[in-house]
């Protein structure tokens, strides 16, 4: 149980993520960069006890930022967007 939430490192909330939520039922995380579809379908199922249909991952590379005269990138990380199958949900994205 405890490998599921090493997986899972934490939701993505933006004004298009939360539309995805309400059009398509679709849920966006930050998860580990090794994790494959399978392993995230098992853990997000464990998690919040719910029926994944299908998982789509990205590969978010990093980006350039600068504050004054210090410049470097934001963290490389990998997003999953997550289709729950119909009439379900995950409480915590309902705020």
């Amino acid at each position: 149980m405890n490998l599921y939430y090493d997986l899972v490192k934490q939701p993505v909330i933006t004004e298009q993520s939360l539309k995805m939520i309400e059009d398509f039922n679709r849920y966006t995380f930050k998860v580990d960069k090794n994790a494959n579809k399978v392993e995230i379908k098992k853990a997000i199922e464990a998690i919040f006890n719910v029926k994944v249909v299908k998982v789509n991952t990205i590969n978010v590379k990093p980006k350039f930022k600068r504050l004054g005269q210090h410049e470097g990138f934001k963290n490389a990380y990998k997003k999953a967007i997550v289709e729950l199958a119909e009439g379900q949900t995950i409480e915590a994205f309902n705020v």
